[in-house]
């Protein structure tokens, strides 16, 4: 087990040296420069509150089951309801309507103005109609992370199945697949399926990025965002440290486990044949 670890050190000898390189400038320039806690706490001092709220109960309710976890915990599961509510409505919405605008020409010229009006519109800025429509509500906070995911799924659905080369369509003709529907099913749904795996993950970016704003109207008293903001009014900046690096590598936890799924199984064909 030892020689392993040793193995997988050596073999990742410059990544390791750069992030400790990046933790020791920190912790030097927190120590000899700032030396203002409030204004940069230290690594120490981070290490320190992140142990803290790893220590720190909370009560988890389930129905009426309730379960004593860390509170760290309680505000990452928050975060993924309002994350997950904001991407499962972005997908539905999304593909379906980026398919019906790459196929249909028509209904491409109905829907084009009205997609490329709302999407230079900030998800910010919806922050008053979902409150409004929706309430402090879980809900809300998923309605304005699927407003920043749902339009890169849009686009990159359209230019997937605009850029289906027409030879597949015409041989796939001549084999018998003549309705919309299965030439959308067998030829241009797979044909796009890498440019759609891209909206997608582009997305996922997009949606992470905003669920902090989604989180700060107070949704609920828990999650990673609203968590930032309540820690940042009690100046406890450490705290607001732990938990944008929390943020910082779920959402990368969550983007390599997009790029297995898709590169493992959506896409294992790109890869050529296995010798």
């Amino acid at each position: 087990m030892i020689k392993k670890i040793i193995h997988a050190v050596k073999s990742r000898a410059v990544e390791t040296i750069s992030i400790v390189s990046a933790l020791l400038l920190w912790q030097m320039t927190a120590d000899l420069i700032v030396r203002n806690k409030f204004f940069l706490p230290s690594v120490l001092d981070v290490i320190s509150a992140a142990l803290m709220i790893v220590q720190r109960p909370s009560v988890l309710e389930i129905g009426a089951l309730a379960i004593e976890i860390p509170v760290v915990l309680v505000d990452l599961l928050q975060s993924l309801l309002h994350f997950s509510i904001g991407m499962v409505a972005a997908l539905f919405v999304g593909i379906p309507v980026g398919m019906i605008m790459g196929w249909f020409t028509t209904l491409n010229r109905v829907l084009d103005p009205i997609i490329e009006m709302l999407r230079p519109i900030p998800p910010l800025a919806w922050i008053p109609f979902a409150i409004i429509w929706l309430g402090l509500t879980p809900v809300s906070a998923g309605f304005l992370i699927f407003i920043g995911a749902v339009f890169p799924i849009i686009i990159n659905t359209f230019t997937g199945l605009k850029n289906v080369p027409r030879i597949y369509v015409e041989a796939a003709k001549v084999l018998g697949c003549r309705q919309d529907r299965d030439l959308i099913r067998y030829v241009a749904l797979p044909s796009a399926l890498p440019s759609i795996a891209a909206g997608i993950r582009i997305a996922m970016g997009v949606g992470w990025m905003c669920l902090v704003a989604a989180e700060m109207f107070g949704v609920s008293k828990y999650g990673l965002g609203f968590k930032i903001w309540h820690h940042y009014h009690l100046h406890q900046m450490d705290l607001v440290l732990v938990y944008m690096m929390v943020l910082g590598l779920l959402g990368l936890l969550i983007d390599k486990t997009l790029r297995y799924v898709i590169d493992e199984h959506l896409l294992k064909w790109q890869a050529g044949v296995v010798r």
